[in-house]
């Protein structure tokens, strides 16, 4: 049989092995994990039976096929009911449904609710026209809001830059309040000095115009089959145990399909021969190193680490891949019996904390990017759920810099001082318990050598039996469809033989597949 290596077991990569085994019997096929954990970035952590979402992720998307693949790992069922969680958080199964011996793998309907936190008051997200958000705003900051969005609209920027998209389609005003600060956290760099792509990618159908048009086609007849921009979407599907259950159940698969997944595996080298074509791949195992011939590598593991470790790269694109810039993250988990924060909304909720899955922070005093409330991802996230409220204090930072190279000590109370000060809680003391994760590479960015990625991309598809797939494996800020969509391109032109790539660099560019996800 001939040999398939996939480099990492996050979405991509296991979206690649399953699809390979289901599609051909030709391949015997083995993944390459550096960590003990499934699902990369979008695994979920259990401490002490409270569960951490790496980030936040819906899961939603506008390819059939995506859905199709999700329900098919984890059915979809309805969402518990606060009576079901008060009595004792077991799910009432639907006719149908599956076994009551698999009842943890389903998908639970989640009502999304985010927001931003700006000066100590709640704005909803996307940016609504709702008459609290011009209470909150004042009668000033409105007005100059309005007329700041008129010059916009008349005169529109050449988008040179991310400032430029944001202002485009928000006007100056609302781009200085709600995305100017924000985005410099995320990235570490102002917008000004951001491609542009970014925007393109993850709020290409974000604007004032998108909202009031959603407005008035809420109203209009037939407003169910509307078509709705992804960013303000108000449904989504999750995994019961968080989205790390997803890529557990999908290894489970591609093991009893006959599929080797190695845990603490890293990859470390490709080796091409004269004809441009990799012959081997080099993986480490507790200082060990082991190399094995292949013939299709399919790699979501980094750019820049990938073509680091491959042999005869021509000079101009190694400088580019060595250059490609990355954000790094952190989040804090902190268990609390209670949130100041009050819900106001109309929404039910356990011990009526606010039903926000995520928030977004704007105060600039404060460090702090976005903060999660596990128990309104899935209950079934939360030990204690009827006392305890379990939250992720998310931070953007740099490998390496005063933040990273904290201790976890230094820097939970770092991350108490500062939800301390915003006010969600009264003192350090509240604090029952908390837990530091740190991911690497977690946001490929869009700055320095990004100008060249397609210089660089160009030469990776001269490659003819090495398969870029991912976030990371294409540089681009793809969500889990979009990665699992360059898995589904990748398998299909392995098994009919197409020689071109172009289709599965393509997934994420064209318009059809520009989503929104965090």
């Amino acid at each position: 049989m001939k040999k398939a290596y996939i480099i990492g077991a996050g979405p991509a990569g296991l979206t690649a092995a399953y699809e390979l085994l289901k599609q051909s019997n030709e391949y015997e096929v083995t993944v390459l994990e550096e960590t003990e954990a499934m699902g990369g970035i979008s695994k979920t952590v259990n401490y002490k039976g409270n569960r951490m979402d790496m980030g936040g992720h819906r899961f939603f998307s506008k390819v059939p096929e995506v859905n199709e693949w999700w329900n098919n790992m984890l059915p979809l069922q309805g969402s518990p009911t606060y009576d079901d969680i008060v009595l004792g958080r077991e799910m009432t199964l639907t006719p149908g449904g599956p076994d009551p011996e698999k009842v943890d793998r389903v998908m639970l309907r989640r009502h999304r609710v985010s927001r931003i936190y700006f000066n100590k008051k709640f704005y909803d997200y996307p940016i609504s026209l709702k008459f609290e958000t011009f209470k909150n705003m004042g009668i000033i900051a409105t007005i100059q809001s309005g007329f700041s969005y008129i010059a916009a609209v008349l005169h529109k920027r050449k988008e040179n830059s991310l400032e430029d998209f944001y202002i485009n389609r928000f006007g100056r005003k609302l781009y200085s309040m709600f995305f100017e600060y924000y985005t410099e956290n995320l990235w570490g760099r102002h917008p000004s000095e951001i491609a542009p792509d970014w925007g393109a990618q993850r709020a290409k159908g974000l604007s004032i115009a998108a909202i009031i048009k959603d407005i008035f086609g809420k109203i209009m007849p037939g407003n169910k089959n509307r078509k709705v921009e992804t960013s303000l979407i108000e449904e989504f599907s999750y995994p019961k145990l968080g989205p790390g259950q997803l890529w557990d159940v999908t290894a489970e698969e591609i093991e009893k399909m006959g599929g080797k997944i190695l845990k603490n595996c890293k990859a470390v080298g490709l080796h091409k021969d004269e004809n441009n074509h990799i012959t081997s791949l080099t993986y480490e195992n507790n200082g060990e190193k082991t190399t094995v011939e292949g013939d299709v590598f399919i790699s979501s593991m980094p750019v820049k680490d990938l073509v680091a470790g491959m042999n005869d790269v021509p000079k101009k694109q190694a400088e580019i891949a060595a250059g490609l810039p990355y954000r790094d993250y952190m989040t804090v988990g902190i268990l609390l019996p209670k949130l100041n924060l009050k819900n106001k909304t109309k929404i039910k909720t356990m011990n009526n904390i606010i039903p926000d899955c995520w928030i977004y922070v704007q105060d600039r005093s404060v460090k702090l990017g976005r903060f999660q409330i596990y128990n309104n991802w899935s209950p079934y996230m939360i030990k204690d759920l009827n006392n305890t409220v379990w939250i992720g204090l998310e931070y953007f930072v740099a490998e390496g810099d005063e933040y990273w190279t904290m201790s976890d000590e230094k820097f939970t109370k770092f991350a108490i001082d500062e939800i301390v000060s915003m006010g969600l809680i009264d003192s350090p003391k509240d604090v029952l318990d908390s837990h530091v994760e740190r991911v690497k590479k977690a946001y490929p960015a869009y700055f320095d050598t990004y100008k060249d990625i397609d210089t660089l991309v160009d030469y990776l598809k001269t490659i003819d039996n090495l398969y870029c797939v991912g976030r990371n494996g294409q540089h681009r800020y793809n969500n889990i469809d979009h990665s699992m969509m360059t898995s589904f391109e990748t398998v299909k032109n392995i098994v009919n033989g197409i020689k071109s790539k172009d289709n599965i660099w393509s997934v994420n560019t064209e318009k059809e597949y520009h989503e929104d996800d965090k």
